[in-house]
Formats: structure tokens, sequence, C-alpha cells
């Protein structure tokens, strides 16, 4: 079996399938031991689970996966590289390819389809372009992962892991509270890639919760008040609800809602917990 870690074995696959990395699909292949040994570690993958990933690329941590799991699904938007996963995992049988965009596939149902009832945890070494689009897809889903455990671009690591009062916090911080524990585990840098992307990858668990962090009338009010709270970062709190143009709420209705809830208006989103815009969000819902 081939060392897919190897930077000799990619460039014998380059050469021997003439394939050439896409830009437009973030293909950047993780080729560092370490790194690799980090993420299963960092996941905590254990023969008793089963494992989606996304994106596996030439299959570097797929072939890690396939070797601790259960049994591992990898979804693969990119179809010149399904020959190549398959010559590359043959010796295993424990894994399934699904040559599909990730974000159109209807991810309960696969889900349902492929593990059942068994333990769930995703891996992947996901595409920079569309890193926070899969993380809330994943999130919204309402499937039942143990844990998400991805590498992403370090200023995203960031903002999922961000808290409170940082400059860093922002619509994605809360979502991740609002489902899960949040955790930076460790960097990568980008020599450890062929080809090698322009900046620092990091990676992080996402342990999800067994229920919402906080108690919402309407998830949907609460997600449409965080979004609209930090549309326009600069803007009091005040203004930025009025500018979103909450249906039937004049300013002067949402300034007295924030007085009432004892949250200054003059705040800005950043500064908010996740209890109070879960307070903030009741008393928008009608």
């Amino acid at each position: 079996m081939r060392n897919l870690a190897s930077p000799r074995v990619i460039k014998e696959i380059l050469s021997e399938y003439e394939f050439r990395f896409s830009k437009s699909l973030g293909q950047n292949f993780l080729v560092d031991e370490g790194a690799l040994a980090g993420i299963l570690s960092g996941a905590d993958i254990s023969e008793d689970d089963c494992v989606l990933e996304i994106g596996p690329g030439f299959g570097t941590l797929t072939q890690r996966l396939c070797g601790a799991a259960k049994k591992v699904v990898c979804v693969e938007i990119d179809k010149t590289v399904i020959p190549i996963l398959e010559e590359n995992l043959k010796d295993f049988d424990n894994f399934e390819i699904i040559n599909d965009d990730v974000m159109k596939i209807g991810i309960k149902s696969l889900a349902e389809e492929k593990f059942g009832t068994e333990n769930v945890k995703v891996a992947a070494n996901l595409p920079y372009y569309i890193t926070t689009p899969i993380i809330m897809m994943l999130l919204e889903s309402k499937v039942k992962f143990k844990s998400i455990t991805v590498m992403v671009q370090k200023e995203v690591a960031k903002r999922l892991c961000a808290s409170e009062g940082t400059k860093d916090f922002g619509a994605i911080s809360l979502a991740v509270q609002y489902f899960c524990n949040a955790n930076y585990l460790f960097d990568v840098p980008n020599t450890s890639f062929m080809p090698p992307p322009k900046v620092t990858s990091t990676v992080v668990r996402l342990d999800l919760l067994d229920k919402p962090r906080v108690s919402v009338k309407k998830e949907e009010m609460f997600f449409k008040t965080v979004k609209a709270s930090f549309a326009q970062r600069r803007k009091t709190l005040l203004n930025a609800l009025s500018n979103a143009g909450f249906s039937g709420f004049s300013k002067a209705e949402i300034s007295e809602i924030l007085k009432n809830i004892g949250i200054d208006e003059k705040r800005r989103g950043e500064t908010l917990s996740i209890d109070e815009f879960a307070r903030l969000a009741d008393a928008l819902t009608k």
C-alpha cells in the first residue's frame, strides 16, 4: 500500500493520471504525517466509529481513517479523482465513495442510509472556499454527529472558537456556540500541503450538544436576529436591527424592546452573549 502522505507518491500519482490541481475546488492535499496523526487523535477515531469525510482528494486522510474506523463514507465533488481514490484505497473494504456535491446531496438522508443508528463523526480537510457553508449545513442538518473535526483556514478557526467581546466573534461563532462546544486543536503550516496554500491552517473539533445551548421560541428568529446584528458590525444594535427591517417593528418599538429586556441599544452585536441573543430573539418573536 502506497503511503499517500509522501510527496514523492503524490508526484507519482500526478504523473500517472496526468492530474492537475483545481484552484476553483480548493485542492491542497495534506502530506504531513504529524498533522494526519493529530487529526485522528483529535477526532478520537476508534473501531466503533463511522466517519463521514468531505473532500478526500487522493485519500491521504481517508487511508488513515479506514485503518482506524469501522466504516468511512467519502463525498467527493471532483469526478476526476474517483478512479484515483478507488485505486489508492483498494486494500480497504470498509469505505464508500460518493461522487456528488455535499451541499446538494441531502446530508440527513445520506447519514440515515449509510450509517443508520451508528455513531458518526465527521473528519475532513475542508476546501477553504466553502468552509463556512459546509459547517453550517452540518450543524443545521439535525444529524446526531458525535463530533465534527475539520481543518480550516486559521482565521476561520478563530471565528469558530471566538467568545463575545473579541474581534473574531461573529454570526458563525454564535451558531457554533448554539449547537456545540468548540475546541481549537493545532495549527498546520502551509508547507504541509501540496500544493502549499498561502495561509496557515488549523484543526478544530466541534462536539455537538445533546440539545441547543439556549432555548428559544423560534430558532429561525434567533439566527435572523444574530445575522442582522452582525450585518453591519460598526452599527449599534438598535440601528443594525432597524436597518434589517424586522417586519412589524419600528425603530422606536425595537428601542423599547431592548430597554424592556435590559440590553443597552447602543451596544454592538459582538458584545452580546448567546443568552442575551436568545432573550432578544424571543422578545422579537410574535
